[in-house]
């Protein structure tokens, strides 16, 4: 039954709208727990939704050392998308396209997933080509791909953009995927949350892990600000603070970075930018809110930070960018900032893996993936945890890799964080 449906918004209408069950529980810690996630956003979120629908595992807790939803799951620019190259990385973010395509019915929580599709702008022959392979790896893996030819094409499909002979950056076409899009980053976080609930889950605000508990070498549990919780399983998923917390753990080297993200959004506008945009020549990628505001973002910071926000010379240059492709936006005024801290792994890819030590479980190296990823980083760390395996999915983005060498490095550029 829709909790939010237009009968319950009439009714709570007349009662002030004080009269609304919350959407998720404030409960207590429990001193122990099958399963207990480090992190609550949203990949520790559906993690925990996933583990009650797919496996019956519902005495979990969900650790946010902050209010829910105050991390990278809020602070992104909601891009959902699965045109990758590589398999390994096709495979598994085209499972999460499919559970986004469901979600909103299957959490009975509106995320406002809006499939708006991507355009990859194209600005030489050679990137053309280049995005004519992948769509071709796209397609042989059943994902929908469509090569865009020639400037006047895409001016059709992009009125807005500066396709002329003259432009500094002239375009020659590009790559679309039609299913990709959009969804409302707040609502995805609200949504696992009341869903996890519903089935048993403690989220546990405000409530941060300060140590681990070890018998011997295996982890047993958490030291936090409300106390000991003893758990059989620990699962570590909080994206760009994984590399502190695993320290907390006696774990001081891990395969990663942290890295500040900036974006941007604009004043509101009319509708103008119906699908989402990114910038072949530099790093850029934008769309436009359903409030109207224009949402965009580029490269990280050029150094390593834990403070969620940015600086003034990545400011100057996403903007020129978004300038370069869009002259008309050129008077159009900033409304706000944010930064989320990224955890770039060596190759880009992503970590969804047993241990590093008996009895954890790590989800991490999400570089610029982390939103899309967040149906089905749940769903496979979910199994992997429940099972103590890793489903095919996921089998690839191992810990070890890195030291075995066998990398999966979607941009080709090795072993080095900040170029992913």
């Amino acid at each position: 039954m829709a909790e939010y449906s237009v009968f319950s918004l009439l009714k709570n209408s007349f009662s002030g709208n004080r009269d609304w069950k919350p959407a998720w529980r404030k409960p207590d810690p429990k001193p122990e727990y099958d399963v207990v996630i480090v992190g609550g956003g949203g990949h520790g979120l559906s993690t925990a939704y996933y583990l009650g629908k797919e496996h019956g595992l519902t005495n979990v807790a969900v650790l946010e050392k902050g209010w829910l939803g105050s991390g990278n799951i809020g602070r992104n620019t909601t891009i959902v998308r699965s045109n990758y190259l590589l398999p390994e990385n096709s495979r598994f973010y085209e499972h999460s396209m499919k559970l986004w395509e469901g979600l909103s019915h299957d959490l009975n929580y509106n995320v406002m997933f809006s499939q708006r599709g991507i355009l990859n702008l194209a600005h030489t022959p050679g990137q053309l080509d280049d995005f004519a392979r992948r769509g071709n790896a796209m397609r042989h893996e059943g994902i929908d791909a469509e090569l865009v030819v020639g400037a006047e094409a895409v001016r059709r499909m992009v009125p807005g953009l500066d396709v002329s002979a003259n432009a500094r950056f002239p375009i020659v076409g590009g790559l679309m995927q039609p299913r990709a899009g959009t969804a409302r980053h707040d609502a995805v976080a609200w949504g696992y949350a009341r869903a996890a609930d519903r089935r048993g889950v403690d989220i546990l605000e405000n409530c941060e892990v300060t140590g681990f508990l070890r018998e011997g070498d295996r982890v047993v549990g958490v030291t936090t600000t409300r106390g000991d919780i003893r758990a059989r399983k620990v699962a570590v998923a909080v994206a760009g603070s994984t590399g502190r917390v695993m320290k907390l753990a006696g774990v001081d080297e891990m395969p990663i970075e942290s890295h500040v993200l900036q974006a941007f959004v604009s004043e509101s506008l009319k509708p103008v930018l119906h699908t989402v945009v990114t910038f072949g020549a530099g790093h850029l990628y934008a769309s436009q809110s359903d409030k109207g505001g224009l949402v965009f973002g580029g490269d990280i910071d050029g150094y390593n930070s834990y403070a969620q926000r940015g600086n003034l010379p990545v400011v100057e240059d996403v903007a020129s960018e978004f300038v370069a492709m869009f002259p008309g936006f050129s008077r159009v005024r900033l409304l706000r900032s944010w930064g989320g801290i990224m955890d770039m792994s060596m190759d880009g890819s992503p970590i969804i893996t047993t241990g590093p030590l008996p009895g954890m479980y790590l989800n991490c190296g999400w570089c610029y993936g982390g939103f899309k990823a967040t149906p089905a980083s749940g769903w496979c760390f979910a199994h992997t945890i429940a099972r103590d395996e890793p489903h095919p999915l996921n089998a690839a983005f191992t810990l070890d890799r890195f030291r075995r060498g066998i990398l999966i490095d979607e941009k080709g550029v090795g072993a080095t964080p900040r170029l992913h």
